[in-house]
């Protein structure tokens, strides 16, 4: 495969760069500290169309695919990974399982807002007691025939998006009867915010990505009408199932473009930090240093943009999905450590992005499938599990 990019998503790619550079660069490291929610920088992202890029023109999108979006992941992680991680859980786990699942009316009403940037919509998987066993869901859900409604009890965590002033909607995993076989049947709903019974709680403090929106969300006698499964009943493990492989590979870029801000901010200080009368860069240790992280950043870029053109030509992509994952969270975690090491003291100090670039690498091994989850998805479609 050539993966080298057309001119339209050079040209995105150049102009998320400059957005990048220009705009949060000079920006974040305030909002980082503070573990503030850059509003402004999320509504410019929604003004340049990148909520947008994966979906129909119809519904406000841009009309692009997961390659244009992983493009516009990488370019804003290679300067801060909370403004990315909001854009990646705001298309990949917000709006995309309504433009894959949602009937036409759930599109109308929720998609160009969600497009434009101006709502954000959140993933409600997780829960305290299940962490990768998203099998174990204990959230429920029943229908109450006299008001037709969904009546849910339960909670989630580590939710991203879920309590920001534009959040809009969590749509929520639960289980909502039994299948012969004695099993969970777990559905998917569209939950809006401000719901009665539906408490957002404060803010996690967090290691990284403090820029970033994550909660506990609880729900105590929510009712929300029955209108707003998502897709069919019992299909809501299987759809998001579906929505993680895909999700996968947009934290795959994301994981890439900070290990390639790694390299970019190693390669500048390498240059401009003098020891021994000399730049350090000069010495072959940093050169092999630097040279092994942008092979690393390199093949990470290949294994993403690999998995992104067999999902936009509608090929199997599953295990290619799990590689990239697995791969580029590990180059993160590497490149970030050995960035650090390069900036010596400095590189433990919040004013160089190095330091929030080692704090926010760790989460890419955890968040949306762990390290050890890629592994079991790569050996089951090797054909060695059963």
């Amino acid at each position: 495969m050539d993966h080298r990019l057309s001119p339209e998503l050079e040209d995105l790619r150049r102009t998320v760069e400059e957005f990048a550079h220009d705009v949060v660069a000079p920006k974040i490291g305030d909002f980082y500290e503070r573990h503030e929610f850059p509003y402004e920088i999320v509504r410019e992202m929604g003004r340049m169309g990148l909520f947008g890029l994966p979906f129909p023109e119809e519904y406000g999108g841009m009309g692009g695919d997961y390659l244009a979006l992983g493009i516009a992941l990488e370019e804003l992680a290679r300067v801060d990974s909370s403004v990315a991680i909001t854009l990646e859980a705001g298309v990949s786990l917000g709006a995309m399982p309504l433009h894959l699942f949602g009937t036409q009316e759930q599109k109308r009403q929720w998609l160009p807002r969600l497009c434009a940037g101006e709502m954000l919509g959140a993933f409600g998987l997780t829960e305290p007691d299940g962490g990768s066993d998203a099998g174990a869901t204990r959230t429920t859900a029943r229908l109450d025939p006299d008001t037709d409604e969904w009546v849910i009890n339960g909670t989630k965590c580590f939710i991203t998006n879920s309590g920001t002033d534009i959040t809009g909607l969590v749509t929520v995993t639960a289980v909502t009867g039994r299948k012969p076989d004695g099993r969970p049947e777990i559905s998917a709903i569209i939950v809006p915010s401000g719901t009665p019974g539906f408490t957002v709680a404060a803010p996690y403090s967090k290691v990284g990505w403090n820029a970033s929106d994550t909660r506990e969300l609880s729900f105590t006698d929510v009712r929300v009408p029955a209108a707003n499964l998502l897709g069919e009943q019992g299909r809501g493990y299987a759809q998001f199932l579906r929505i993680l492989d895909e999700g996968r590979i947009a934290i795959a870029a994301l994981a890439t473009g900070l290990a390639q801000g790694c390299v970019d901010e190693s390669v500048k200080y390498a240059k401009e930090r003098h020891a021994f009368g000399k730049p350090i860069g000069a010495n072959q240790a940093i050169q092999f240093k630097i040279a092994d992280m942008e092979m690393k950043a390199h093949t990470a870029r290949l294994a993403w943009r690999d998995a992104a053109s067999r999902l936009v030509a509608g090929e199997p992509f599953k295990k290619e999905a799990a590689l990239a994952k697995l791969y580029s969270s590990t180059v993160a975690v590497d490149n970030a450590r050995e960035a650090t090491q390069i900036h010596g003291g400095y590189g433990f100090m919040n004013e160089y992005p190095v330091a929030r670039m080692w704090r926010d690498s760790k989460i890419l091994e955890i968040g949306e499938g762990t390290s050890e989850v890629q592994r079991m998805l790569i050996a089951r479609e090797l054909g060695l599990v059963s």
